[in-house]
């Protein structure tokens, strides 16, 4: 996954000392190593008190919140950190300092390979659920860390069209947007240009004739603003963006899955957090939360400046979680 939108706004759970805050930044640059790990073989955990580990952005502080409250209904003690380094909170997942985390399959899947086989190693995420999680667990496990069952939300790369566009043109697919032969200018990241799921292979899978890119980068204002404007016909964008109305546009469906399978799934430390418990506790998210759900929360954070902590209550609350 490229990145994420609707980002800019970063909390602290109160009463964390700052030891713990310490050690992320200072001794979990690289992680322990693989051979040293007893949590690798160690028995599934279950303790009691949990450190529940946010990325940074809206959405991921949204996902923390729902698994620490549900947790807490379940009779855990739980804290929060929120820690924006992929680098810094994967070592401490695996250390233990962080026992449950938010990740999207697909991405999570890449960076372990990346980690494990080195930066030039062939992706592992594809656009097959299964694929993806079979390749995620085998990357995790060696690292003390259990991956939860996928649930229905889902946060991965989209393009989205103003809708007079696609009002005008019928068009409500990217396989209707090729057949169109519209001539499209994409506002993207510079990346866009070789990335597979985008140029390359908007105009293999789709047959979408790309007359380039205007590189406004993933999702920003500038690129939805370019769209609006007429200036650019298409922005890559993520499917929980919560700001698309605001800017008149709507996404078109990915109806051929040229998208990685970027499901949503807890991670979890295996010897603190791995147990049949756990796994009941934040698989109750599985059946309700859906890639809508995560977008109309997203809005509410970001444009609606509500707290994170008090939009996951009341999601939870009103689906009868809690």
């Amino acid at each position: 996954m490229s990145g994420r939108t609707g980002v800019r706004k970063r909390w602290w759970r109160t009463g964390m000392g700052s030891l713990l805050v310490l050690l992320l930044l200072t001794g979990c640059a690289t992680g322990p190593a693989l051979e040293n790990q007893g949590a690798v073989t160690a028995e599934p955990g279950d303790s009691r008190q949990l450190t529940v580990g946010s990325a940074g952005f809206t959405e991921s502080d949204l996902l923390a919140q729902m698994y620490a409250r549900l947790l807490r209904e379940a009779g855990y003690r739980t804290e929060m950190l929120s820690v924006a380094n992929r680098e810094l909170y994967e070592p401490a997942l695996e250390s233990g300092q962080i026992d449950v985390v938010p990740e999207y399959a697909a991405t999570f899947a890449d960076w372990l390979n990346a980690k494990t086989n080195g930066a030039d190693a062939p992706p592992v995420g594809s656009p097959d659920l299964n694929d993806t999680m079979t390749a995620l667990r085998a990357l995790a496990a060696p690292r003390g860390l259990t991956v939860l069952d996928p649930g229905r939300a889902v946060d991965q790369n989209a393009f989205a069209v103003t809708a007079a566009y696609a009002k005008r043109h019928r068009l409500s697919t990217l396989t209707d947007l090729g057949r169109s032969g519209l001539k499209v200018r994409l506002a993207a990241g510079d990346e866009c240009v070789e990335r597979p799921y985008c140029k390359p292979g908007l105009e293999k899978v789709y047959g979408i004739h790309i007359t380039g890119i205007d590189p406004k980068g993933v999702g920003t204002t500038q690129a939805k603003q370019a769209v609006q404007s007429g200036r650019d016909q298409m922005v890559l964008t993520t499917s929980t963006d919560a700001t698309l109305d605001a800017f008149g546009l709507v996404l078109l469906e990915d109806d051929k899955k040229l998208q990685n399978a970027d499901y949503v799934v807890p991670v979890v430390n295996r010897a603190r957090a791995g147990s049949e418990a756990v796994t009941k506790v934040l698989g109750k998210l599985n059946s309700v939360l859906t890639t809508e759900d995560l977008a109309a929360m997203n809005r509410e954070v970001d444009s609606w400046r509500r707290l994170p902590a008090d939009v996951a209550d009341a999601y939870l609350e009103d689906k009868g979680l809690i």
